[in-house]
Parts: C-alpha cells; sequence; structure tokens
C-alpha cells in the first residue's frame, strides 16, 4: 500500500550517504567501542534494553554529522568520538521514549523495546543513556559544547510536551508541525553538526555555518519521513505503511489535506484522526485524499527548500571531500522518497 510521490527533478546516480560512512569509518569503530562501553551496567537490564535499540541497525547519521563536522575544520583529537557518543546516546534515549509516547510497536522492523521490557524499563533506560550522554560532554571538558547539547535536550523534551498538545488536533497549522519537527527532530540535527566545530574551535562562523546545515537537513529528513508513511514501503520504513495515520498523528500531508479537502472530507479527516476510527479502510481513504490533493508532492517541495538553505550554509566553506559528503547527505535524505 503507497503512493508513488514524484520528485521534480531526477538524477541519473542517486545520491548515498556512502561518502560520509567511508569517510568517518574509522572514528565511528571507536564510537561504537564507546557505546557498548558506556551502555554496559552491573544492572543486567539497562544493556539488555539499549543494545537492543542501539544494534538494530540505524544508519548512526547524527554521530557521523559531528565526527565529519569536526574534521571539516582539521580537528586531530579524541573528543569528537566523545561528543559523537553522546549525540547518539541522546538519539536513542529519545527513542525509547518515544515509543512508549506513542505506543508504537515496531522500531526499524523490530518489536519495540517497550513491548519486550514494558514502558517503565524504556523510559528509566532512557534516562540512563542520558546520564551518560552528559557525562561523557563533561569528560571533553567543553562549556560550550556541554551548553549546545544540554540546550537541545531541553528543546527536544519541550517538543515532545508540544507533539502532545497538537494530537489529534486537526485544527493544527502548518506552523505549529513545523515547530514541534523543528523541536522534536532538527534541533539534535543542528546540535551534532554545531558540536563539530566548536570542539575543533573553529570560531563563530562556521559553528553558525553547521549550525544551520544541520537545523534544516533535519526538517528535510523529518518531511520526508512522513511523506514516507503514506507514499513508502513497509521494508524502508521500518515500520507499516500508515502507523501515523493509525496513531493519530498530525503530519504535514494530512494537515494539507484537511485544508484543502471539502467540508465533507474534512468531517472525514475529524473522525479518523480525532476519533480514532483508523480502519484499513480509512487509510485508504486517507491515501486517496492524500493523492488528490497533490499534499505528498507538496511536503517534499518543503523538504527540497529546507535542503537548499542546508546547502548554501556550507557554500561557503572550503570544498573538501567533507563538505562533498556532508552536501550529499542533503540529497540522500530527499531521495529517498525514490
Amino acid at each position: 500500500m503507497g503512493v508513488v510521490i514524484p520528485l521534480e527533478e531526477s538524477k541519473n546516480k542517486l545520491a548515498s550517504i556512502k561518502p560520509l560512512v567511508d569517510l568517518t569509518r574509522a572514528d565511528m569503530e571507536r564510537v561504537n567501542q564507546l557505546i557498548l562501553s558506556k551502555a554496559g551496567s552491573d544492572v543486567q537490564m539497562i544493556p539488555e534494553v539499549a543494545n537492543h535499540l542501539i544494534s538494530s541497525g540505524g544508519k548512526r547519521l547524527r554521530p557521523m554529522l559531528t565526527l565529519a563536522a569536526a574534521s571539516l575544520f582539521d580537528y586531530r583529537g579524541e573528543n569528537h568520538v566523545k561528543l559523537a557518543t553522546s549525540v547518539e546516546f541522546m538519539h536513542t534515549a529519545t527513542l525509547l521514549h518515544d515509543d512508549v509516547v506513542d505506543e508504537s510497536d515496531l522500531r526499524r522492523g523490530k518489536s519495540t523495546a517497550r513491548m519486550i521490557w514494558g514502558n517503565q524499563a524504556s523510559v528509566l533506560v532512557g534516562d540512563f543513556l542520558l546520564g551518560q550522554a552528559f557525562r561523557m560532554m563533561v569528560d571533553v571538558g567543553s562549556l560550550d559544547a556541554l551548553d549546545v547539547l544540554s540546550s537541545a535536550a531541553c528543546v527536544i523534551a519541550e517538543g515532545e510536551v508540544l507533539q502532545l498538545s497538537v494530537a489529534k488536533n486537526m485544527e493544527t497549522t502548518e506552523d505549529d508541525y513545523l515547530a514541534v519537527i523543528r523541536a522534536k527532530t532538527a534541533a539534535l540535527f543542528a546540535a551534532a553538526a554545531e558540536v563539530g566545530p566548536i570542539v575543533a574551535e573553529a570560531g563563530r562562523s562556521g559553528r553558525n555555518a553547521l549550525k544551520s546545515y544541520g537545523m534544516n537537513l533535519g526538517l528535510a529528513f523529518q518531511l520526508v519521513d512522513d511523506a514516507l508513511d503514506y507514499g513508502g514501503k513497509a521494508a524502508d520504513l521500518g515500520k507499516n505503511v500508515g502507523d501515523d495515520f493509525r496513531e493519530g498523528k498530525i503530519t504535514l500531508p494530512v494537515i494539507l489535506a484537511y485544508r484543502r479537502g471539502t467540508q465533507d472530507e474534512r468531517a472525514f479527516w475529524r473522525d479518523a484522526i480525532e476519533a480514532g476510527n483508523s480502519s484499513d479502510a480509512n487509510l485508504e481513504k486517507a491515501l486517496g485524499l492524500i493523492t488528490k490533493y497533490g499534499t505528498l508532492s507538496d511536503t517534499i517541495g518543503r523538504a527540497v527548500h529546507y535542503g537548499t538553505i542546508a546547502r548554501d550554509a556550507l557554500a561557503p566553506l572550503p570544498d573538501t571531500v567533507w563538505k562533498s559528503a556532508l552536501m550529499e547527505v542533503i540529497d540522500f535524505c530527499i531521495e529517498r522518497v525514490n
């Protein structure tokens, strides 16, 4: 079940994160070793829950951004590995918490931790990982890096609460939605990228460039994710197509379809999302309305816009293999719809 999402411009060669993976491979091996070390505990359930999610096949894009952003400014130390690990622990903690809040059954095609160990264990192990993340930030000894990542943690929590306040509310505006994903997703992308130049002592212009890159990359990434929920394939998503619909999530394809619809169509959306009547038949109808009003292609258009801002943020920096790899990540995030 899905909808084909056309891109206005197609390229002969699809973008890839392989250049970034190859460039950061040696450092990511050190990150992975540190992850295993810091996820350890004498309390047996902690490493069991943590490793269930950590080993579930995520791309580790956020820590790779930290490593690449530091290397972009010729960093030659060890602290970028600790910061990258902190970023991954923050991300993993938010996933554990998200799955509890969203009552999710699947994550990356596997049963969520909460389905195996319960909600309480998922929340508490998430808290443990956040604690370990902050211990590593302190080890680095950079108040600026600590400030950026701790501020991001606060913003992410605010985003979670904001999402709760707009949940299943069809009067949610596009601005409301953007505020949620800016906080929930883009803030950590921005922080992950910004701490690279911080640890490399690159100066304010470098920090600003990578912060803008990360923020806008994160917005593009989440917009595409939300489009894929209605137009992707289950094998690619790591969850079922239409899960956002079944959970009553208010995402941009739905917001646009609701606002562009007739009075009867808006009544359907309120019944499906607000009242929770998310049957397979209603999902089919929702897909039909999303197709009718072109809201998937418009959502991707927004993603392309933010991707362009991310590209422009890096443009003034010297041309290196690191910059090229970071640029290709933008295209990769958007071209996932193919």
